[in-house]
């Protein structure tokens, strides 16, 4: 048996994340996905918020905002699901982001094959 396959994509500060798992020809597979969107809060967050959307294959699986807290400090919005690959398809992941009043730090998205 081979070892798991592990995909990754850091997108640092940016507005959006693309994370696309090539076809495998001979087998289905699962992933386990985790997508983050780290922010940095200033001390003034009167209004401030972060907003995260995440699509699989097109489709709009999750999409919340929250307002940001820990003052001085940093904020996270995550979600975590399960996606089955079938035979010969590709899984595109997008996550997309927003901020008010708070600095984007990190979006990330990992896929680890269950």
């Amino acid at each position: 048996m081979a070892a798991p396959e592990r995909w990754q994509r850091d997108a640092g500060d940016a507005t959006e994340a693309l994370l696309v798992i090539p076809a495998d020809a001979r087998r289905e597979r699962r992933f386990e996905i985790s997508i983050s969107l780290q922010v940095r809060c200033p001390i003034d967050l009167q209004g401030a918020w972060h907003e995260l959307w995440v699509l699989a294959d097109g489709s709009q699986l999750w999409r919340r905002r929250i307002a940001s807290s820990n003052a001085g400090s940093s904020d996270s919005l995550d979600y975590r699901f399960s996606r089955s690959v079938p035979v010969g398809q590709t899984l595109k992941l997008l996550a997309r982001s927003a901020v008010r009043g708070v600095l984007r730090q990190r979006l990330l998205i990992e896929a680890e094959e269950a």
